[in-house]
């Protein structure tokens, strides 16, 4: 049996430490980390916890002590997949159906801070994972530490998750290995008649089949129209003679999620759509020549914008060149013409490569670590157009 690809557990608390260090650092008394079911990464990088219906969070303290914050339905699930074992249960991270639980005594935030040696009341809370944090949450804190300063502390944990270990590029190359397996399941099964959703099922059984603990992403497999949404959900639609056809498929390993995507023509690609489909991959192929320790993001970003606009392209364009990937399939940095920051070895960006026409579109994509003197590929290269004969 295949060894499975993981995060050794000493990776986690070697994580909470690096943010305990930094968040004395950032002058705060504590940072709260939190996520919710969709984004879960803000908990999942520091416990190996992915919240189910509630929500979850992390303290952690200069001192280096933390604590797991769930929702009342989960305390047994937590102490079973956290590697954090200090677990608390408060209503702020209960389920959106909001119920009273009148028979539940809960812990509050100050027990929390107690237990984690951050005394006083003017304190400094710092909040990571603000975009997903709710009012609820906000409000508890305020209720419990009225003269707090809350302040967003979402730069403590990105900077921490920018620069992946070996160990996260392993689950990574692991990821797209059978992202790989799915592209070939569904290409294989692909024809005139079968709904995208079907499509999908196909995706979903192979990847489960390989490993994979779940989607990176909710599968894309659209055809036609759906093509031109930068995101969008599968349908009940049938695929037809003569339609783009566009996958994006995914498999997450130990809650890192690569995704690869390509679009497929049923039929021969022609006309306006091969001149579209062939423009998208040249600009594909030009952001690898542009990716190496010390290049400017923001550099990048705005060549390739004008490379759209001297094409005549100006109104394909939707967004930049790549965006970092890891935990979350599209997380931060972006690669923008504001971003202010350069490329490191060892930081993982997905290569995505978006044209968007007014009846269809399409997208290239696929993932890379930046290495000293350039990138390395974490899948197969990608760029055939693929044709399927109908």
């Amino acid at each position: 049996m295949k060894k499975r690809v993981t995060i050794p557990e000493q990776e986690y608390f070697d994580r909470i430490a690096k943010a305990a260090k930094l968040t004395g650092e950032a002058g705060l008394d504590i940072l709260i980390s939190n996520c919710n079911e969709a984004d879960y990464s803000f908990v999942r990088y520091f416990t190996n916890f992915w919240p189910l219906f509630e929500t979850a969070g992390v303290a952690i303290a200069p001192n280096g002590k933390a604590a797991l914050m769930v929702g009342p339905e989960s305390p047994k699930f937590a102490a079973d997949r956290s590697v954090l074992s200090n677990i608390f249960t408060l209503l702020e991270y209960r389920e959106s159906a909001d119920p009273a639980y009148p028979e539940f005594t809960p812990s509050t935030f100050t027990d929390v801070f107690n237990n984690l040696g951050v005394k006083g009341k003017k304190l400094r809370i710092g909040i990571a994972g603000y975009l997903v944090s709710n009012p609820i949450q906000l409000e508890g804190l305020r209720k419990n530490f009225p003269d707090a300063e809350i302040v967003r502390a979402d730069d403590i944990v990105r900077q921490l998750r920018t620069v992946k270990s070996e160990n996260e590029l392993a689950c990574m190359r692991e990821g797209f290995r059978i992202v790989e397996l799915a592209t070939a399941e569904v290409l294989k099964a692909l024809k005139p008649g079968v709904t995208e959703l079907q499509m999908v099922g196909v995706a979903q059984k192979c990847i489960y089949e390989n490993g994979a603990e779940y989607e990176g992403l909710p599968m894309y497999v659209f055809s036609e129209q759906s093509t031109s949404h930068a995101i969008s959900r599968s349908t009940y639609r049938e695929i037809k003679k003569g339609d783009l056809v566009q996958l994006n498929l995914s498999a997450k390993i130990e809650g890192y999620s690569p995704s690869m995507g390509m679009p497929v023509s049923m039929g021969p690609l022609t006309g306006e759509k091969r001149e579209l489909v062939e423009f998208c991959r040249s600009m594909h192929e030009w952001t690898y020549t542009q990716l190496k320790a010390g290049a400017a993001a923001s550099q990048i970003a705005t060549d390739y914008y004008q490379k759209f606009i001297d094409a005549g392209r100006k109104d394909n364009y939707v967004y930049g060149p790549c965006h970092g990937t890891g935990m979350i399939e599209v997380e931060a940095p972006w690669m923008e013409t504001s971003s202010t920051y350069s490329l490191v070895p060892n930081m993982t960006f997905q290569v995505d490569t978006f044209a968007s026409g007014p009846s269809y579109g399409m997208r290239w994509e696929t993932g890379i670590v930046i290495t000293e003197t350039g990138f390395d590929l974490l899948s197969s290269p990608i760029g055939k157009i693929h044709e399927i004969p109908c």
